[in-house]
């Protein structure tokens, strides 16, 4: 069986391998494709494509665009998108801007109370890439802020934390119709990391249907198969397709393996065919 991984992330965000290793590794764990998904940016496609041209592997252009909705911070992955267009960059650049202003503002928190954090200070240890809220949580967790990444989640920067900055509200059904405009494939990332009820699930369903979302992420990393089979059915009863991805970030997330998140991931080519079939549908 062809394997594929329709969610990955590379240190132009906040992975570990740099787009070339990534495809590298993609191909020592026998995947056939693979999509790169960083956050806000479509920086490491270049660089992941001329090396994917190097070997059988197909790469997948991607992006993984944050937005807000009822106060959660929601994900859609943006797959087969035009990246390069003008005018999508002219967007990305945007968001990307936006996520700048937003970490500034958590750092002068941070600093204002006694943490040693500075924006210089992130570049050294990060450089210049799109920094997502991991990049905090490794901070504070190498300068002996907090025990483990995770921690830094809970007491620091999680959603309901002194140090969290929402972003301008970008929501997700803006961002469904950006992907749509440059023939992308929208998919609802990771549903039952935003914690919603059925009915809340549905009703974000519902709306991001009208406007375009094509896919839900029904195979991912963390699900039990109770949680895959309650997302398959919520797949067809949306007509949406069912996509699939470990949401590896290197070593940022040890446990996530390439392909096979928690050894629970085997997902066939058959899915990114039947996502690209369901955008011709609906053209």
């Amino acid at each position: 069986m062809k394997r594929i991984d329709l969610h990955v992330h590379s240190t132009r965000s906040d992975g570990t391998l740099s787009p070339q290793r990534l495809i590298r590794h993609a191909v020592s764990c026998g995947l056939s494709a693979v999509a790169l998904t960083d956050h806000d940016n479509t920086d490491g496609l270049e660089e992941a494509s001329q090396e994917a041209a190097l070997w059988d592997v197909e790469l997948v252009p991607g992006i993984e665009f944050s937005t807000e909705y009822q106060g959660k911070d929601i994900h859609i992955v943006g797959l087969d998108i035009h990246w390069q267009h003008p005018e999508f960059q002219h967007k990305v650049k945007y968001y990307r801007e936006e996520r700048l202003r937003r970490n500034q503002k958590m750092i002068d928190k941070m600093a204002a109370d006694g943490i040693d954090i500075s924006y210089q200070k992130m570049i050294e240890a990060f450089g210049e890439t799109v920094w997502t809220r991991a990049h905090f949580a490794r901070y504070l967790a190498e300068h002996n802020y907090v025990n483990e990444m995770s921690d830094a989640f809970k007491t620091h920067i999680g959603d309901d934390c002194k140090y969290f900055v929402p972003r301008q509200k970008v929501t997700p059904s803006e961002v469904v119709k950006l992907i749509r405009t440059f023939d992308g494939i929208p998919v609802l990332a990771h549903p039952f990391q935003y914690r919603f009820s059925d009915f809340e699930l549905r009703t974000l369903l519902k709306t991001l249907k009208k406007n375009g979302l094509l896919g839900i992420e029904v195979y991912y990393s963390t699900h039990t198969p109770q949680q895959e089979a309650y997302l398959s059915s919520l797949a067809e009863e949306f007509g949406l397709s069912p996509s699939g991805g470990s949401d590896f970030h290197g070593s940022n997330k040890p446990d996530i393996a390439l392909g096979s998140g928690r050894h629970n991931l085997e997902i066939p080519y058959s899915v990114l065919t039947n996502l690209r079939k369901a955008l011709q549908e609906d053209n």
